[in-house]
């Protein structure tokens, strides 16, 4: 009987542990890929230039929003395939009603009707932990084509303390949204009706969205504690352009080369089990006829 118990106390000191500490993914695409030489390398200006700096070296760059503008990078070409990286700083405070974000969209060629895939930070009020959102979606937006595919997550660390690797992995079989490497989810192609297949560009942004990022609006951009500041470093794109060959190499998810292996897959749990606040595909006022990826 005490073997018994000292086996059962170890398991549960196991898994405290693992629920609270960062479990280790065995594969580290952040670390396998090198940084762009520098920033204008990979990315341009897109908009608001006045409020946006570039390290003399090009490692870093700084965008910012205040009531006169916010800002924007788009990377030189457009993409089919890819893993496109950053290490990102959030502004601590008050930030309730800024996103900022960094995609993948083909949004200018295809307006209206466009495909996208997002990392977007949601600002909040201070002692509210920051959101993470992940989405998806294809050819549309903002009309009644938009079919949002949102997984929201709190971060097991403060994103405004230090910089954190923030990436997504698009390739014609899947998507994988990783931060710090741990693959916080994955979102495969089922068919082509519901999976970004036309060429997009990478972008970051930083922007007003006070109508609808904190509490739905509730609480809006409040320029008092302006400017609202975004540091990218350790640009990474390693993927295949719209131009490229068909021989082009896409970039590997794992060890195997696609999916995720056993301890990523672990990882992943890990992240949806403890800091996952939002699946839409668990929302029951969401209409899953829409969103056929859902039932299986």
């Amino acid at each position: 009987m005490a073997l018994l118990l000292l086996l059962l106390s170890s398991i549960l000191i196991s898994m405290l542990h693992w629920s609270s500490g960062q479990p280790s993914p065995g594969y580290y695409p952040s670390h396998r890929f090198k940084p762009l030489p520098g920033f204008y390398h990979g990315y341009s200006n897109l908009w608001g230039p006045q409020h946006q700096t570039v390290s003399g070296d090009q490692s870093s760059a700084t965008i910012w929003l205040d009531r006169n503008s916010g800002s924007g990078f788009k990377s030189n070409r457009p993409y089919r395939s890819g893993y496109f990286a950053a290490s990102i700083k959030l502004q601590a405070g008050y930030t309730a009603g800024v996103i900022t974000a960094f995609y993948l969209s083909n949004n200018q060629v295809h307006p209206g009707f466009h495909d996208e895939v997002d990392i977007e930070f949601m600002g909040n009020t201070p002692g509210k932990p920051y959101r993470l959102q992940t989405n998806v979606y294809i050819r549309g937006s903002g009309d009644s084509r938009y079919v949002g595919r949102e997984m929201k997550f709190h971060l097991w660390f403060d994103p405004t303390a230090d910089f954190h690797n923030y990436a997504i992995l698009w390739n014609p079989d899947e998507i994988i949204f990783f931060v710090d490497d741990i693959p916080i989810r994955r979102y495969p192609r089922k068919s082509e009706n519901t999976f970004p297949m036309r060429p997009m560009w990478m972008y970051g942004t930083i922007w007003d969205a006070s109508s609808w990022a904190t509490d739905r609006g509730k609480y809006r951009v409040d320029y008092r504690y302006q400017p609202f500041v975004a540091r990218f470093t350790r640009f990474i794109i390693r993927g295949c352009s719209a131009y490229a060959p068909s021989s082009c190499r896409q970039a590997p998810s794992s060890q195997s080369g696609s999916g995720l292996g056993p301890q990523q897959y672990a990882a992943m749990q890990w992240a949806q089990s403890n800091y996952m606040v939002y699946n839409y595909c668990m929302d029951p006022k969401r209409d899953h006829a829409l969103t056929p990826e859902c039932w299986g």
